[in-house]
């Protein structure tokens, strides 16, 4: 039987909590461009005004998410701003509310910023601000809603900040959902260039590169700061014949098995982290390689016991 310690998860990418602050700010706002999501995730349309909504329906106290982490056996989560307010009219997720839950529960949530890369430098220092001074533990970006891929001049002041303050930086790395932004943003080839310019950035790669999954893992083969974040994906689809997953299977097993991070994207796919997590334990694999995944390679990257 799993003893507690065996069963520890970090979530790397959860990567929104329902907290109150959060879903206050959320429901304010959303990006218009991104409720295509769940015509593709919940099977339905939803307006901006019932996004609000069900968002401050959603809204719980703080023993409620950390008992939702509690369920699923996550110790740390990573939750993250999100701000695109120069390319998509707001910030989603605002720093300050994801500081605000991660400073009162330090021990359980590993938060990340967000940084409007077309602000230049005031941006940069604001990242350095939220770093240094806030506790924050990373950069996230997502090149789809920025509407630049990552190989993009624009983004490398930020790169170069992440390197000198020793932070990852978490980029979606995928198709999008949105019905006018292009999915190759997100394609995997973008990044081999940043991971040659930068090759002391500790770069996440959100979602795997799918459906480029063999891109994403030729890369982070070939670069060994180059990791893949595998959420907001059912792992009970990793083992499904035609889903696109066996290049994963093969590498993350073997040659790039020290840089697969779980996360569960529970926000977006609609589901309890404890469902998800117990959809990784089962996908057939050594227990070994779940437990990197699911815990030991996070572990190594933060620098977390």
């Amino acid at each position: 039987m799993d003893t507690p310690v065996k069963k520890a998860v970090i979530d790397m990418w959860a990567p929104v909590v329902p907290s109150r602050e959060i879903m206050e700010h959320m429901a304010e706002h959303f990006p218009p461009d991104t409720l295509s999501y769940f015509k593709v995730f919940q099977k339905r349309d939803v307006s901006r005004a019932e996004f609000a909504t069900m968002a401050r329906a959603l809204a719980r106290d703080d023993a409620a998410v950390l008992a939702s982490l509690d369920a699923a056996h996550v110790t740390k989560a990573l939750i993250t701003g999100f701000d695109e307010t120069t390319s998509a009219g707001s910030a989603f997720v605002s720093n300050e509310a994801v500081a605000a839950i991660a400073g009162r529960h330090p021990a359980r949530f590993i938060p990340f910023c967000g940084a409007d890369v077309f602000r230049g430098m005031e941006a940069v220092r604001e990242v350095e601000h939220w770093i240094t001074r806030r506790g924050m533990r990373g950069l996230s970006l997502r090149p789809f809603m920025i509407g630049r891929p990552a190989s993009d001049r624009v983004y490398w002041p930020f790169y170069a900040k992440c390197v000198e303050l020793g932070v990852p930086c978490s980029m979606h790395a995928s198709a999008n959902w949105t019905r006018n932004r292009p999915s190759d943003l997100g394609h995997p080839r973008h990044f081999d260039e940043v991971a040659c310019a930068f090759p002391e950035l500790k770069l996440i790669l959100s979602h795997a590169g799918y459906p480029w999954v063999l891109e994403a893992c030729l890369i982070a083969w070939k670069h060994p700061n180059v990791y893949l974040e595998i959420a907001a994906h059912r792992p009970r689809y990793f083992t499904a014949p035609g889903a696109g997953w066996e290049a994963l299977l093969r590498y993350g097993t073997t040659v790039i098995r020290d840089k697969i991070l779980y996360g569960t994207g529970a926000f977006l796919i609609g589901r309890e982290p404890a469902e998800l997590v117990r959809e990784m334990r089962d996908v057939p694999l050594d227990d070994a390689i779940k437990r990197k995944w699911l815990y030991g390679n996070a572990a190594a990257l933060l620098g977390v016991s």
